[in-house]
C-alpha cells in the first residue's frame, strides 16, 4: 500500500475490543502492509490514552489515521438527557476524534500525504431515538471530516467518513436476542454488517488508489436506511405468508 520505501504508519483508535470494528481494521491494514499502532482507553493497545483530556503520544509520523474510538452506550432522549451525559458523549465521540486528527495533521501536511478515515454512524444522517447525544456527536464528525478534507485536499491528504449500521461486533452479539432480532427485521439484507466489511472499506479509503476520494460519507448498513426497500420486503414477506401451499 505504501509503495517503495518504509511502510506507511497507521494509527487506529478504539481498537482494544478483540471482536470490535477497530481490531478488524487494524488487522486489515496490517495485511495491506502498513505498520499499525492502536490506541484505546482500555488496555491491550499500543497506547492506553483517554482521548478527551490526556496528553497524546507523538503522532507526527502517522500517515493513515482511522478514528474509530467512540462511546455508544449513553442512552437518553432530548427532553430527559442530563447535561453531564451529553457532554461526555460529545467529549469522547467528537472532541476526542478532533484531538487525534489535529495531532496527526501537522506531519501529514509536511509530508504532503495523509489518509484520515473517521467512523461515524448512520445515526449521523437519520437520528436515533433515545440516543440524542450519540447522534449529535456522530453528525458533528461529518462536518469535521468535510472541513478537514477541504482544507487539505491540495496537500495530498484525504478525509472521509464511514457510517455503519448495526455491526456484528462482540458487543452487539452480546445484546439480548430480541433486540437484535428487532433490528434485523428492519434490515433488507437480514443480517448484521460484518466488521470485516467495515475494515475493507477503510483499507480502500486508506490506500494510494483513493487519492481523489475525499470529503465523502460511505453508509454501510445493509440497506437499513432504504425505507422503500424495507417496506417492500415486509409486503412481500406478508404476501408469501398468506399464500396457500401449492
Amino acid at each position: 500500500m505504501g509503495g517503495e520505501g518504509p511502510p506507511r504508519r497507521a494509527l487506529v483508535t478504539g481498537a482494544a475490543a478483540p471482536g470490535g470494528i477497530g481490531a478488524a481494521i487494524a488487522t486489515r491494514l496490517q495485511a495491506a502492509g502498513l505498520e499499525v499502532e492502536t490506541l484505546d482507553l482500555a488496555p491491550g493497545c499500543t497506547y492506553q490514552v483517554d482521548l478527551t483530556s490526556a496528553e497524546l503520544p507523538p503522532l507526527e509520523d502517522v500517515d493513515v489515521l482511522v478514528s474509530n474510538a467512540g462511546l455508544p452506550t449513553i442512552v437518553g432522549s432530548a427532553h430527559t438527557l442530563a447535561p453531564d451525559r451529553w457532554e461526555r458523549d460529545l467529549a469522547v465521540n467528537l472532541t476526542g476524534s478532533f484531538r487525534v486528527v489535529q495531532a496527526c495533521l501537522g506531519g501529514m501536511r509536511e509530508r504532503r500525504f495523509g489518509r484520515i478515515v473517521v467512523i461515524s454512524s448512520f445515526a449521523a444522517r437519520f437520528g436515533m431515538p433515545a440516543q440524542v447525544a450519540y447522534a449529535a456527536s456522530k453528525a458533528g464528525l461529518l462536518g469535521m471530516v468535510k472541513t478537514v478534507a477541504a482544507e487539505n485536499a491540495a496537500l495530498g491528504i484525504t478525509a472521509n467518513a464511514i457510517l455503519p449500521g448495526l455491526v456484528g461486533s462482540d458487543g452487539v452479539r452480546a445484546m439480548p436476542p430480541e433486540i437484535v432480532d428487532a433490528w434485523l427485521e428492519r434490515v433488507p439484507t437480514g443480517r448484521l454488517v460484518g466488521t470485516a466489511e467495515i475494515a475493507e472499506a477503510v483499507a480502500y479509503l486508506s490506500s494510494e488508489a483513493a487519492g481523489s476520494v475525499t470529503g465523502q460519507e460511505l453508509v454501510i448498513d445493509g440497506g437499513l436506511t432504504l425505507n422503500s426497500l424495507s417496506v417492500t420486503r415486509s409486503v412481500v414477506r406478508d404476501r408469501e405468508a398468506r399464500r396457500p401451499p401449492a
